[in-house]
């Protein structure tokens, strides 16, 4: 058996040879060749002339190596290197091309950046991707798996045998190949690894892939990305503008699961093509500017709402495939809607299917699990100071905004990435370099992150999920900060909750809460944020942590809506709360959308769209939401009557507006409150309205300010302030 060792034949029988091609295919001079073949469980092999039909010749079968043919061809098929192969085994016959008479697709400058940790197209090269390479059509499939000895692809197309189809390896890279003939999209695979101990390890799914099977089934599916032509090219091409701290941005956060299901058909969640139409079309009725989708990755467990993706690069088949995912995208776009996902680079499962323990070795995570676990979460934390892990996640954010224009990144669990300590007690984490708390390697890429991703598409937006005192989130890198657009003001959203939450007779005690935030209001580009987070875990709903009975938990919801829309900072609410969901959130069930046959949850939702109308048309609401200059205490101390009172300015200042808020349950009648002008103030929203459901006190649609001195300022109006209120005056001119 010239050119094969007894060392080299076992291992290839056995699956274990960490270079095939230099073995498998054609091998030796054309007027010399020998064609080498692996295929276990046949025993026939014939070669065919490339119109798979004319037979060549037979291949032997080596006498005690199970599936193994070696046999001479004809210069001339040697020269050409252009045949089929026929195998016969006791399950049937059938025809095929042979893998290992391909080249490698992989060029020397892929290689280069792969090594580097700098290719910022890295899907693009790596994962599963239907071509033609070498006049064939197939699948090319690449995978990096530095410490593995043998990396093969499975799947029904090899019976999921790792001997059949071991990959390439790229040598230094880390990076494994092999193009497949004959497959297509909607290929089912996997691949099947041996560490560096010599053990084969669980299956593992494409940490590339673009498409995976329906959970609990955990493989990957073959999925093309160049079959869409967008439509969406007007938006692209304005979005920047929309994105900007000087616009309106109104968010509405999405459970794609459970914001709607069909009963009829099981109870199943919306597809995105449903969505596309019911959403979509829901969003745009209500004023909102952006829809924000909790992760959409693949995930394996309901129960953690994407938070623990595996995935990273597939939209998950829950709703539909990749396509259809597109489409909800471009509807979006369509109706004047941005489309920001959810996006978790802090962590992952240790699912055996996933990236955990990738090639037998702590590949994307850390060795010591006192960097590299999550005790919160029972989850691995990325290391980021390893460059391909790094290269890894920051393709994976270009990735979601250059093939499926997505309008914007909130980044999760930012606090838990910055600082080693994070959930953990003494002893239980190990220091920087400085012996500091701060996760540099974590830092140094958040700003890699922001620096890449507004470099390379403009117009989108970062949000940090980030709850602690860290400076200059949303501040540029190169003046020391991390480089997001915004930043989720989780201080506002606790305190502000908790002061709700207060029966109304002790919130005077209570008062700072409401006015602390305005302390460090401008220090960050602010996104106010009632999320999924305020109303889970025995929280109950929004409605559910407002005080009193029915009529006055609604009012006092209305009167917060109402604060929070006229407060600086961006808006943030999380489905269902646009009309005061009775109960909890559960993931698994629909809204509660027959609630809307009652008067008072309607109300609730015609506030809000009306709280959106009113912050997109008055530029004094959004212009300057991070910017001192646009704020202007007037009411900040009356903490007996629990009522505050701002100005909010637009950058010509000449059309201010003025918020009052009362969170007492007692009416003010004559209740003077100063004003920089003298005019008409037109009450363009009073949540107390009929309309809203409340009972229609208020000032008959305006007032006329007097030359009367009052909170420091020349003019003054006279109000009637109803209980559990927010006021919103514009003011029009003498």
């Amino acid at each position: 058996m010239s050119g094969i060792q007894d060392e080299q034949r076992q291992q290839l029988i056995e699956g274990r040879h960490h270079d095939p091609f230099s073995i498998l295919g054609l091998h030796g001079a054309p007027d010399a060749a020998e064609l080498r073949v692996l295929i276990p469980a046949a025993h026939r092999m014939t070669v065919l002339a490339s119109d798979g039909q004319s037979a060549v010749c037979d291949l032997p079968l080596i006498e005690g190596s199970p599936g193994l043919f070696v046999g001479p061809v004809p210069a001339s098929l040697a020269k050409s290197r252009d045949y089929r192969l026929k195998a016969e085994s006791d399950f049937g016959t059938w025809v095929f091309d042979d893998p290992y008479r391909f080249g490698p697709v992989l060029g020397e400058l892929d290689e280069h950046l792969i090594s580097e940790g700098a290719h910022r197209q890295l899907w693009r090269v790596l994962g599963a991707h239907p071509m033609t390479h070498q006049g064939v059509e197939g699948v090319h499939f690449a995978l990096w798996a530095p410490n593995a000895k043998r990396v093969s692809v499975v799947g029904d197309f090899n019976a999921w045998d790792g001997r059949r189809n071991p990959m390439r390896s790229r040598g230094h890279t880390g990076v494994w190949e092999i193009f497949m003939p004959g497959l297509s999209a909607g290929e089912i695979y996997k691949y099947e690894l041996i560490g560096a101990d010599g053990q084969v390890l669980p299956l593992k799914a494409d940490p590339y892939g673009f498409g995976s099977e329906h959970p609990p089934k955990t493989g990957s599916v073959v999925r093309r990305l160049d079959d869409h032509t967008w439509h969406d090219s007007d938006w692209m091409a304005a979005r920047e503008k929309r994105n900007k701290i000087d616009r309106p941005i109104s968010i509405y956060e999405v459970h794609l699961g459970s914001w709607k299901k069909v009963p009829e058909e099981g109870d199943r969640p919306l597809s995105y093509i449903e969505l596309a139409q019911d959403l979509v079309a829901y969003v745009q009725d209500l004023g909102f500017t952006h829809i924000e989708l909790m992760p959409i990755s693949e995930y394996p467990f309901d129960g953690s709402w994407g938070y623990q993706p595996v995935g990273l690069f597939a939209p998950t088949i829950r709703h539909g495939v990749l396509e259809e995912f597109r489409a909800l995208v471009e509807a979006c776009h369509a109706s004047d809607l941005g489309l920001i996902i959810d996006w978790v680079p802090g962590h992952f499962p240790e699912d055996a299917h996933g990236l955990a323990q990738f090639d037998g070795t702590p590949l994307y995570e850390h060795a010591d699990r006192r960097e590299g676990f999550h005790p919160d979460w029972n989850t691995l934390i990325f290391n980021y100071g390893r460059r391909e892990v790094s290269n890894f996640l920051i393709a994976n954010a270009l990735y979601w905004l250059k093939e499926h224009h997505i309008d914007g990144l909130r980044v999760d669990a930012v606090a838990s990435m910055l600082y080693r300590d994070y959930s953990r007690a003494p002893g239980e984490w190990v220091p920087n370099v400085f012996g500091g708390r701060e996760n540099l390697e974590a830092i140094d890429f958040l700003r890699r992150l922001n620096e890449v991703v507004y470099g390379e598409v403009p117009g989108i937006m970062t949000v940090a999920e980030e709850s602690t005192a860290f400076p200059g989130v949303s501040s540029p890198t190169n003046a020391g900060g991390l480089g997001f657009g915004y930043k989720w003001n989780m201080g506002w959203m606790n305190d502000s909750l908790s002061y709700m939450s207060k029966d109304p007779i002790h919130r005077k005690y209570h008062h700072h809460k409401m006015t602390f935030g305005l302390h460090y209001a401008f220090s960050e580009n602010f996104i106010l944020p009632l999320s999924h987070d305020e109303v889970v875990h025995g929280k109950g709903s929004l409605l559910d942590r407002m005080p009193g009975g029915g009529e006055e938990k609604f009012a006092n919801l209305r009167a917060y809506f109402g604060f929070m829309w006229g407060h600086p900072g961006k808006k943030l609410l999380f489905m269902g709360s646009e009309f005061a969901q009775g109960g909890e959130w559960n993931h698994n069930q629909s809204l509660d959308w027959h609630l809307l046959a009652h008067a008072w949850h309607q109300g609730v939702q015609s506030l809000v769209r009306d709280l959106n109308q009113l912050y997109r048309d008055l530029p004094a609401l959004h212009q300057l939401d991070s910017k001192p200059q646009g704020f202007e205490w007037v009411e900040e101390g009356a903490h007996e009557e629990s009522i505050f009172a701002w100005l909010r300015y637009d950058v010509a200042r000449q059309r201010p507006v003025l918020v009052v808020s009362n969170f007492t349950p007692v009416e003010r009648r004559d209740r003077r409150i100063g004003v920089p002008c003298s005019g008409y103030w037109a009450e363009r929203i009073n949540t107390d309205s009929h309309h809203y459901g409340g009972g229609g006190r208020g000032n008959m649609g305006g007032v006329q300010s007097q030359a009367v001195a009052a909170s420091g300022r020349p003019y003054s109006l006279t109000l009637t302030i109803p209980p559990l209120s927010t006021l919103i005056f514009e003011f029009q001119g003498t």
